[in-house]
């Protein structure tokens, strides 16, 4: 976390100094700007503050860290960790961004190390309860729909039962919480919960209950493809699958192939779209497992093993969902990696 810590007086100077020199070992990186000896202030060059750093620390009081970051507000979802000490190091305030930007956690980092008062005000924080966006940033899920999540808390904040399902193991941590095993007759249950938390790679669900979806990254595609492939068409293809079968594009955890297309641009570029990983599978892996899927001579004699997209999302990790399908020249198939614990 690279953070800028902003002083403009003499002690706010020494406290500033403290932070910056403070050997940190949790990736924390602090860079200290004193306003007298910048020209025209700080200020000046606040508009390259924001951009360029996860978090801001004002050692000032509340109001000039408010009126110099207000222009430049966003959204939660981007806008940088703001905390405010004051010149006597006697309290830390988390200000802005206390979740997804990290505040809280740079609030409750600079508070040890000047000995100060943690003040975070988060309403989930201050009632124990593990907020939705905290979780799903610890566990690496992607959150689709802040205002569902807004609500949603807002829902455990007035500690309303909430339903919660996950593809995985892990749980959020929260007292008044049903923990439900299927996505088979949820909406049955809407007696039951005022609100519901998803995890899954399921696309669709029918609900009348308010939810929001988090997702785990826990798909793995395997592709077979000729020579020379347009990416776009591989795209397409992979889009199409997962729509067919109902899966979420945001859940792609990996795409895997076998090594004599791990130069194969399309594939590449299909990597790239998605932001994932390749994972490259020599003969000898894919040799130990094809027996398992169904074989192809004219695939075996062109490259040496019976079956490519099967094998290779199965060695990806997790089970097959979706069994070999043909995309004029493409081969696909996605496993599901789940853990229910």
């Amino acid at each position: 976390m690279k953070v800028a810590c902003l002083s403009f007086t003499d002690n706010g100077r020494k406290i500033g100094g403290k932070l910056s020199g403070f050997k940190s070992n949790n990736g924390v990186e602090i860079h200290h700007y004193i306003n007298h000896e910048i020209k025209g202030g700080i200020k000046n060059i606040f508009k390259d503050i924001v951009k360029e750093y996860d978090g801001i620390v004002f050692i000032s009081a509340t109001g000039i860290a408010v009126r110099m970051m207000a222009p430049y507000i966003v959204d939660k979802t981007v806008d940088p960790a703001i905390v405010v000490v004051d010149d006597l190091g006697r309290f830390s305030i988390s200000l802005l961004s206390g979740h997804i930007g990290g505040g809280n956690f740079l609030c409750k980092w600079i508070a040890d190390i000047l000995k100060a008062k943690p003040i975070i005000t988060t309403a989930s924080d201050s009632r124990g309860i593990e907020a939705i966006d905290v979780f799903a940033m610890k566990m690496g899920y992607l959150m689709e729909d802040m205002e569902s999540i807004k609500d949603i808390t807002a829902m455990m904040v007035n500690g309303k039962k909430i339903g919660f399902y996950s593809d995985m193991k892990e749980i959020i941590y929260y007292d008044n919480i049903l923990a439900i095993d299927s996505l088979d007759g949820i909406e049955d249950l809407k007696d039951e919960i005022d609100g519901l938390i998803l995890v899954t790679s399921t696309q669709n669900i029918a609900l009348d209950i308010p939810h929001t979806i988090l997702r785990p990254k826990n798909l793995n595609i395997g592709i077979g493809c000729r020579k020379g492939v347009e990416g776009e068409r591989i795209i397409k293809a992979i889009l199409e699958t997962l729509d067919r079968n109902n899966l979420s594009k945001n859940s792609i955890k990996s795409i895997g192939t076998i090594e004599v297309k791990k130069d194969e641009v399309g594939i590449i570029e299909a990597s790239k779209y998605f932001d994932c990983p390749m994972n490259i599978f020599t003969i000898r892996e894919i040799e130990k497992v094809e027996k398992m899927f169904e074989k192809s001579s004219f695939v075996k004699k062109t490259i040496g093993v019976s079956s490519v997209s099967e094998p290779c999302a199965y060695l990806s990790g997790g089970q097959i969902v979706v069994k070999k399908t043909k995309c004029n020249g493409i081969t696909i198939a996605i496993s599901r990696e789940v853990n229910y614990g």
